[in-house]
């Protein structure tokens, strides 16, 4: 039997309320008729702007809730392993030599992720030599954390081809996690702007998903924000001397092509024009925060307290 629309609309609304997306609230009007009022939460509305799957919600929020308790901030690992998609991991099959291999490889801090995250070195020692492992180990957990190893490994030789034949993964697969990693984090990042509570996480994720954007050395990113320039054209730039914004908004279009192999003089004028204009766009915001402090306030309590001579004067 087909559901009524009457139906369909309960069983979401009720969805939604032992999801703690939405709450209700009863209230009695004139004609004594009891109404209930529904309210989206602080929760539904993150989950709304970060365009966060209903599905993977309530995970994403205690993965990062956790996170707070023990974030490793000596490198990127962690961040990494939580703006990693839930949505790839049912589909990951790892090579249990090669994740060993990755493990071994990694520093004594970047190490520490693993029990923080839940996953035993020993389990994965066993699966790499073929033993059998005692259930209770969530594979979620396991799988995600083998492409978060993907994408920190990305992020430090950003190289796909490289990565790829290292983790014997076709490179479309990368590329595609890189994307769906770097959509992802900006979801998180909007998720986590709407919850006080996971303010912290806010400056350091802004820095991962500009990273997992641009895949490219931290140098090379201020360059890559300039409309035209790609990473080629940015490694080009950067050894010529242009290091900066500043550098471009600055430069001379025929310099550039005088120093710069393969660029024409329209790519020249073009790159000069993009940084001048960005550059601009940056300065007018921090002139924008500078006028903001040096204002009066209009709420200033001197201008609101009647003075002495005015207080006898009414008397």
């Amino acid at each position: 039997k087909d559901k009524s629309m009457w139906d369909i609309t309960k069983e979401s609304l009720e969805y939604l309320m032992e999801k703690r997306l939405i709450s209700g609230q009863q209230t009695i009007d004139k004609e004594q008729e009891c109404r209930e009022t529904l309210q989206v939460s602080k929760l539904g509305q993150a989950i709304f702007k970060g365009s966060i799957d209903l599905a993977y919600s309530n995970i994403l929020y205690r993965d990062l809730k956790k996170g707070l308790e023990g974030l490793v901030l000596d490198n990127f690992l962690h961040l990494i392993y939580l703006v990693t998609p839930y949505d790839l991991v049912s589909h990951c099959n790892p090579d249990w030599m090669i994740y060993l291999r990755q493990l071994n490889l990694l520093s004594p801090t970047e190490q520490k992720i693993t029990a923080t995250v839940g996953v035993p070195e020993s389990l994965i020692a066993k699966k790499a030599s073929g033993q059998t492992v005692k259930k209770g180990i969530d594979s979620g957990i396991v799988n995600r954390l083998y492409l978060a190893f993907v994408l920190y490994t990305l992020l430090k030789e950003t190289n796909i081809w490289n990565v790829s034949e290292k983790f014997i993964l076709s490179r479309g697969y990368v590329q595609n996690l890189l994307n769906s990693a770097a959509s992802f984090a900006s979801c998180v990042l909007h998720f986590c702007e709407e919850l006080d509570e996971f303010w912290a996480y806010k400056p350091l994720l802004m820095e991962v998903t500009k990273r997992l954007t641009y895949c490219v050395k931290t140098e090379l990113i201020p360059l890559m924000e300039v409309g035209g320039v790609l990473e080629a054209r940015a490694k080009q730039l950067y050894n010529a001397g242009y290091t900066t914004l500043a550098h471009l908004a600055n430069a001379n279009p025929e310099v550039l092509i005088k120093t710069i192999e393969h660029m024409s003089r329209r790519q020249a004028q073009q790159i000069v024009a993009s940084a001048k204009m960005l550059l601009n766009e940056k300065a007018e915001a921090l002139q924008g925060e500078v006028e903001d402090l040096l204002r009066l306030p209009a709420d200033l309590p001197e201008f609101n307290v009647p003075s002495i001579e005015s207080h006898k004067a009414a008397q």
